[in-house]
């Protein structure tokens, strides 16, 4: 029987942890990535990167990076380039280069009569086609902007933050922020250093996270046994209250919803800025005219610049969306991989999490390489693994009770994702031969 071979697109984290655990798995792939080398969105020199000069991580370095290879930085919040470095790193300990095709941006995946899929991409040499057994999709979530049309139209710069890279481009600017997300948090505290004036609209509450407590990355102080959803929400909402005040203060609406059932900003500059009269903010729009931004609560600015901090949208635009079962916003998809017909695509990275991490990434990774081994060498369990999407499907909520809104279609909580994941994976892998616990790559303790 001639070895089955896979399809990987892109080589952002995502598509790295597919990567490593195919070729750990001993599973031939071919990988795909427009770019020139890896580090997906990471890489600001990328041409679909959205990436812009402050950004770093919102998690901290020890909850962010993959188990088998930390980060050499003592840095507890990396910025983009430090980040591009390391995963540089880690391809080349893993021997992950040579496997891909840089410069080769896939433009169709199509599947054939016999069950195969067709692989389309343009590269230097032009276009090629090749088929494969399956294909992994990681391309990422964060490139395809999400535009909301408001009423009326406005005659200054309206741009989208995937097209903001630094302060000075607002300079002298009267500037207007729409949305209040952790980029739109992080582009105003850029801007006040820059622009003439800075507001932000926004249309609902938000919970402010600080980076350090008890002078500690914040998101390092519960890791043990996971608290129950309400529990946790009643003690994290008072210790914010405790080091960052009442947001209401400076103008942001009450919250409707409990914290964690969104995601939290991990930024309270924002605060500082706010409370020093840099910053104001805004009601939701209600319409454009001209250089006129009016508001929902009947006020109104002039502005110069308005920059969309309006989020992303999901986009696979190289796949039909019905061989990805999308329904609304987003693929339906087993575990946020697996279609449930099992048509031979798999998704990566398509999950969000507080404190997921690129490990979480990697353990759904483990997942699909260890379910495309079974396929040649435990059928049985790989068939039974398959009927479990035709049962209840796993609560990944963790007891939290996320908005609905576009941008949750994919939110987990973090314990119960991995728990789940790592016990699928269990079930696949458990008992068979020579099957050992995996440790960290030798010499790569850092």
């Amino acid at each position: 029987m001639p070895q089955r071979r896979y399809a990987i697109i892109g080589a952002g984290p995502s598509g790295l942890a597919a990567a490593r655990a195919l070729h750990r798995e001993g599973l031939d792939f071919d990988g795909y990535e427009a770019s020139s080398g890896v580090g997906g969105l990471w890489d600001i020199d990328n041409p679909r990167s959205t990436m812009y000069e402050s950004a770093h991580l919102i998690s901290s370095r020890t909850t962010t990076e993959f188990t088998e290879f930390p980060m050499e930085s003592t840095v507890d919040y990396p910025g983009h380039r430090e980040l591009v470095r390391y995963f540089r790193a880690y391809s080349a300990a893993f021997g992950l280069d040579e496997r891909f095709r840089f410069r080769s941006r896939v433009t169709a995946v199509m599947r054939t009569p016999t069950g195969a899929w067709d692989v389309t991409a343009d590269s230097p040499e032009g276009p090629t086609t090749t088929s494969y057994d399956g294909v992994i999709i990681a391309n990422g979530t964060l490139a395809e902007p999400h535009l909301p049309e408001f009423p009326g139209r406005f005659s200054g710069e309206l741009l989208h933050t995937s097209a903001y890279k630094r302060g000075s481009q607002l300079a002298g600017r009267r500037v207007l922020i729409v949305g209040a997300g952790n980029s739109g948090c992080d582009i105003a505290v850029d801007a006040v250093h820059h622009a003439a004036s800075v507001e932000m609209s926004v249309r609902r509450g938000y919970y402010f996270v600080p980076r350090y407590l008890f002078g500690r990355p914040a998101d390092t102080l519960n890791q043990g046994r996971p608290l129950p959803a309400r529990l946790k929400q009643f003690i994290d909402t008072r210790v914010l209250r405790a080091f960052t005040g009442d947001p209401v203060r400076f103008g942001f609406p009450r919250p409707d919803y409990r914290i964690y059932e969104s995601h939290p900003i991990v930024n309270t500059l924002v605060l500082n800025h706010l409370g020093q009269g840099d910053l104001r903010i805004r009601a939701d729009v209600a319409r454009f005219d001209g250089t006129t931004v009016h508001f929902r609560d009947g006020s109104s600015g002039e502005y110069d610049t308005v920059l969309l901090a309006t989020g992303y949208r999901l986009d696979y635009p190289f796949v039909d969306r019905a061989d990805l079962h999308w329904t609304g916003s987003a693929p339906h998809l087993f575990l946020h991989i697996f279609p449930p017909s099992f048509n031979g695509l798999y998704v990566m990275g398509m999950v969000e999490a507080s404190g997921l991490g690129w490990q979480g990434r990697f353990e759904q990774a483990e997942l699909v390489a260890a379910y495309l081994r079974a396929q040649v060498d435990a059928p049985d369990r790989a068939s039974l693994f398959r009927r479990t999407v035709s049962v209840p499907w796993p609560d990944l909520t963790g007891g939290y009770r996320y908005l609905a809104l576009e941008r949750m279609s994919y939110y987990v909580n973090k314990d119960a994702y991995r728990t789940t994941v790592r016990a699928m994976t269990r079930s696949l892998t458990s008992g068979r031969n020579g099957d050992q616990p995996r440790r960290a790559h030798p010499g790569l303790a850092r």
